[in-house]
């Protein structure tokens, strides 16, 4: 009994046994060819390292004001009997907006007409009368001064209904209505905002030490985060001669074109003011960096020495300068003329065997206008 058992124990370690080997065979089989398997190239996309000449910019960040603004306000006390705008419309200069209630004034012209009207005549006897001296130079002073007060007491009465007859000072586009039809206002209540919104200006400023680079007429492009890929161009319109004495920046403003009005007064925007000098930089697209926290690399296109007439890859780290639409500067790590992956470098590596194909390759545009699909 106890031979069986040993002899049953002896031939299941040998088992066992011969199982291991197989497997560690099998595994080491594995393992080799691993070792041998190449993976296949994989295809990308490339772009040559060219130098361009850029212009030089100088970057701030400003905010939007009307060239003219005005809250449109009461001037004299009166009851709203006619509203005659819009919200939110434009309106020409001059363009009636709001009535009060003159019926008091207007009772009042005739009389102060006739009152008016009976003053001439008798300054006009009074003149006649004076050349034959038969009155004397102090009634002729009286009925001049009584003429006078006549017509003043005329013009004031006019200009307390122009003043209450309130009309777009200039032309605009117009805010929410603050006033409601019977209202009383007192003077100085406000009616309606009015902006004029094409041009438009843009306030920023610049640290004292650029002051010498700047001068009236300079170019400026203006964007805004609100309004991604809309761009609008001017000038810088006024330098302030006025330095600043805690911050010591110099406040600029530049005139810019707003004829879709999409910018408004009082919105936070990025202002580029074009410098006259130009830099010459070597530029790359912006895709083909790979961005990482220890360093931004791309990968440049070199001979495969293990395959005759293949292409690897090599990682370069580089140093990045400005961006602009599709292209970003490279300052360090580059040359002219280099080829280097253009797209999907993120799942590249080191070394690796690539294919070159550019036919489906993006064009990369410094202004770019993505088409609406």
């Amino acid at each position: 009994m106890k031979k069986r058992i040993m002899l049953a124990v002896l031939g299941l370690i040998v088992l066992i046994a011969l199982l291991a080997a197989v497997k560690t065979m099998q595994i080491g089989a594995m393992i080799n060819q691993g070792k041998k398997f190449v993976p296949p190239p994989e295809t990308v996309t490339t772009a040559a390292v060219t130098a361009e000449s850029w212009e030089t910019a100088l970057t701030a960040i400003g905010s939007l004001t009307a060239v003219q603004g005005v809250t449109v306000a009461a001037e004299l006390p009166g009851k709203v009997v006619r509203i005659a705008f819009v919200p939110g419309k434009p309106v020409k200069k001059g363009d009636l907006l709001v009535c009060q209630d003159t019926s008091s004034e207007e009772a009042q012209l005739p009389g102060a007409t006739a009152q008016a009207n009976l003053a001439r005549t008798e300054l006009e006897r009074a003149t006649k009368m004076v050349k034959d001296k038969i009155i004397s130079q102090a009634d002729y002073d009286k009925a001049v001064a009584t003429h006078e007060q006549a017509l003043s007491q005329v013009n004031n009465i006019r200009a307390t209904i122009a003043k209450k007859t309130i009309r777009a000072p200039f032309s605009g586009r117009l805010g929410i209505r603050q006033v409601n039809l019977g209202q009383i206002l007192r003077e100085g209540d406000p009616i309606v905002t009015l902006q004029c919104l094409d041009p438009i200006y843009v306030d920023f400023t610049t640290p004292q030490q650029q002051l010498a680079r700047l001068r009236l007429g300079l170019p400026a492009r203006v964007t805004c985060d609100a309004l991604p890929g809309v761009t609008v161009e001017g000038s810088i319109t006024a330098i302030n001669p006025l330095v600043d004495a805690e911050t010591r920046n110099i406040r600029l403003q530049a005139t810019v074109a707003n004829r879709a009005e999409r910018f408004r007064p009082g919105m936070f925007v990025n202002v580029a003011v074009g410098l006259p000098v130009r830099q010459d930089v070597l530029v790359i697209p912006a895709t083909a960096v790979l961005y990482a926290p220890y360093g931004d690399s791309v990968f440049v296109i070199t001979d495969d020495h293990k395959r005759q007439g293949g292409k690897a890859l090599r990682q370069q780290f580089v140093r990045l300068g400005e961006k602009r639409g599709d292209f970003v500067a490279v300052t360090s790590g580059l040359k002219e003329g280099e080829t280097i992956v253009s797209t999907g470098v993120f799942k590249l590596r080191n070394g690796q065997s690539v294919v070159v194909d550019n036919k489906l390759a993006p064009q990369f545009r410094q202004a770019p206008s993505p088409e609406n699909n």
